[in-house]
């Protein structure tokens, strides 16, 4: 009788709530987590509280974290709609009545100052994920068009701030969205090879146009400069080329093993410039040379693989969708981040997920890895 009144142990009353929780993805985001205190530790810790407020964001993303993977998926999906109208209209606020800062608009003051692009990284795959969702089994070509428009609106107003490395990032998110609900290959490679081509005659004609007095529609004059510094950083050296140039001399001096932790001299004699943010990725290399950015990417790669894996299994067509976005944003983080420190792609403002200092990166990523666990949690009780 009296094992009827017994109290459930600590374990007992924990294990609904831990149960189902993906062990690879959680081990993933803890060796990347490792990887970023560790470099933080040496290119910050002489850097006012940066190592430290870089541990209270990882707290605080894996808070967040906890907490969203405790919602199941359906009930993720009733936030689609509102988190979507909600960043469009403070996207369109912020073009209003905006706070601008070096020459961008991107914040707004409600009480507290914000960023509402960073909003639509996370809005934005919900939103079309919802959208065709709710079309599953009857998609017809208009339901693509109408999922580009819904994508093209927060793109554009992210881009008029200005804030390329932002806009690329949502752009990947919703692209990701509509590819995996069924976008036909015939679609996709006519763009990719007018992109191809561009890309291509743009490097051939690099000295005519990027001359001097020489204009580029469509773009704004500091994304022409990125393009051309990237084409020939010696340009100028000590101005526009200087990061390009600093985070290669970086990464080359590194070699195959590195100079070793905290005793990377481009790094500590302050050659890098944002060196705890957009390109901790030079002072990791410098650090922990070739052999350390091949265990870097290969954690990248692990959690890239698995979050795919769990798109594959995904229940239900939004967790499907959602699940193959949220991990695209991942590997948009990496690729650009790790491209325009190398050199091969233009400096934009995009962090190295896990590694970077930022807070509101932080907390964006944490809630793509709550999503995620919310999903691979779902398929798993759904198996029990």
């Amino acid at each position: 009788m009296s094992a009827v009144f017994d109290k459930p142990s600590l374990y007992q009353r924990a294990l609904p709530v831990l149960q189902g929780f993906d062990g690879l993805l959680a081990f993933a985001v803890f060796l990347l987590a490792c990887a970023g205190l560790l470099i933080m530790y040496s290119s910050g810790y002489d850097h006012g509280t940066r190592f430290a407020d870089h541990g209270r964001n990882m707290l605080i993303a894996g808070a967040i974290m906890f907490v969203v993977a405790q919602v199941p998926p359906q009930r993720l999906m009733v936030f689609a709609v509102p988190l979507y109208i909600t960043g469009v209209t403070l996207l369109v606020a912020v073009l209003a009545f905006g706070i601008t800062k070096k020459g961008a608009r991107r914040w707004i003051n409600l009480g507290v100052v914000i960023q509402p692009s960073e909003i639509l990284k996370i809005a934005m795959p919900l939103m079309l994920a919802w959208w065709f969702q709710k079309r599953e089994g009857q998609l017809r070509p208009l339901d693509f068009v109408v999922g580009l428009v819904l994508l093209a609106l927060p793109v554009g107003l992210i881009m008029k701030q200005p804030d390329l490395g932002t806009s690329l990032l949502v752009l990947a998110a919703g692209l990701a969205v509509i590819f995996f609900a069924g976008l036909s290959w015939k679609l996709i490679l006519p763009p990719v090879l007018l992109g191809v081509v561009g890309i291509s005659l743009i490097v051939w004609f690099e000295p005519q146009l990027c001359a001097d007095g020489m204009r580029w529609p469509v773009l704004h004059d500091y994304q022409q400069q990125r393009i051309c510094t990237l084409l020939d950083p010696s340009r100028d050296p000590l101005g526009k080329g200087f990061h390009i140039i600093q985070g290669m001399i970086a990464i080359g001096s590194g070699g195959v093993f590195g100079k070793g932790f905290m005793a990377g001299t481009q790094t500590h004699l302050e050659f890098i410039p944002e060196r705890t943010t957009d390109f901790i990725f030079a002072a990791y290399s410098e650090e922990f040379g070739l052999i350390g950015n091949l265990l870097l990417i290969s954690g990248f790669l692990f959690l890239i693989f698995r979050g795919l894996a769990i798109a594959m299994d995904a229940p239900s067509m939004f967790s499907r969708l959602l699940a193959g976005a949220l991990t695209m944003i991942f590997f948009t983080y990496a690729f650009v981040n790790m491209g325009m420190v190398s050199g091969i792609l233009p400096v934009v403002g995009v962090p190295l997920p896990f590694i970077s200092y930022g807070g509101t990166a932080m907390v964006t990523l944490g809630l793509a890895i709550g999503m995620l666990m919310s999903i691979a949690k779902a398929k798993r009780l759904m198996q029990t």
